[in-house]
């Protein structure tokens, strides 16, 4: 059986964030993650919500830069590498004092008519050093390719790009973030993906929601992939990172099939 994580960035957002946790908890929910959690609340008080409501943090973003600007991440634009080292290391001391095992690092959105090849290579020296500290404080990275749709201009978009980058890399601590959704809207066939990364060996994270409008991931085959990543061996957690339709815990059927909800 999978071990879901709720996006408390998505979810529960009827609710004040400290009021989440418990509200995840409830609904059976083993464990949280959030986007940019340093922005709402200090380690220590995030940490003190987890532990109160008996949860573990499965993934939390690093800073993605000047996002009310249209910056989603850092690793692949010019003239940021001092930033970007700034928001790796901030990401990593935050997971690390709230017991995450992994950090994702967002990519960028690159300018219209970047040298994409410079880009590239801008990519691979940023990631090869967040992937040196994240092993060397016991953690991983992630990156996730997200759709131009959602996210136009984005400079990872492709589930084998993704894994030809990290494999390029080549750093253990490095990690691919598959989300279900933005595979399916820009690769189809997310079971052959999902083969492909575990076969790989860079099968770092799930995430998951249902098209077409990023709701609930209850009219797409997911149960079928569910079974997939319980044969594979996947011992992470599934990220729910979706929009949902009504309530939060009102739209919960799909996971109430695959998982009791906890005794509080």
């Amino acid at each position: 059986m999978p071990r879901f994580a709720a996006n408390l960035s998505w979810l529960y957002q009827e609710h004040p964030l400290e009021q989440r946790f418990e509200a995840a908890a409830a609904d059976g929910f083993a464990a949280v993650e959030m986007l940019f959690p340093h922005e709402h609340a200090s380690a220590a008080q995030f940490k003190a919500w987890l532990d109160a409501a008996g949860l573990g943090c499965a993934l939390i973003n690093a800073p993605a830069g000047d996002w009310a600007a249209g910056e989603r991440g850092l690793a692949a634009l010019a003239g940021r590498e001092a930033d970007f080292r700034a928001s790796v290391l901030q990401g990593l001391e935050y997971a690390a004092a709230i017991g995450a095992p992994r950090v994702h690092v967002m990519s960028g959105a690159l300018p219209w008519g970047a040298d994409r090849e410079a880009a590239c290579a801008r990519w691979l020296a940023n990631l090869g050093w967040a992937a040196e500290q994240a092993a060397a404080a016991g953690l991983g990275v992630t990156v996730e390719p997200i759709n131009p749709r959602d996210m136009p201009g984005y400079f990872l978009n492709h589930q084998d790009d993704a894994l030809a980058l990290i494999e390029a890399v080549g750093a253990p601590a490095l990690g691919l973030q598959m989300d279900w959704y933005h595979c399916q809207v820009v690769d189809g066939d997310v079971g052959g993906f999902l083969e492909a990364a575990w076969a790989a060996g860079r099968l770092a994270h799930v995430q998951v929601a249902g098209l077409p409008r990023r709701h609930e991931p209850d009219r797409d085959d997911y149960p079928g992939l569910f079974e997939r990543l319980d044969a594979l061996g996947y011992a992470g957690f599934v990220g729910c990172e979706y929009r949902p339709r009504a309530g939060t815990s009102a739209g919960l059927e799909w996971l109430r099939a695959w998982q009791p909800a906890r005794a509080t």
